[in-house]
């Protein structure tokens, strides 16, 4: 996979990502949360799908 995904846009995209996952644990018990996996993954792989 070709990376498509800049240095400073991954940078905010785990930190994003860890901060909305980071809520499942602290805030609510929602399934919500998990949503955070989508941009932590996007950002540790460097691609995000067109």
């Amino acid at each position: 996979m070709k990376q498509n995904v800049g240095s400073t846009e991954r940078i905010i995209r785990i930190v994003a990502g860890l901060g909305i996952l980071s809520l499942t644990v602290v805030g609510p018990q929602t399934p919500w949360g998990l949503l955070g996996l989508v941009p932590l993954a996007t950002g540790l792989l460097g691609w995000c799908p067109p």
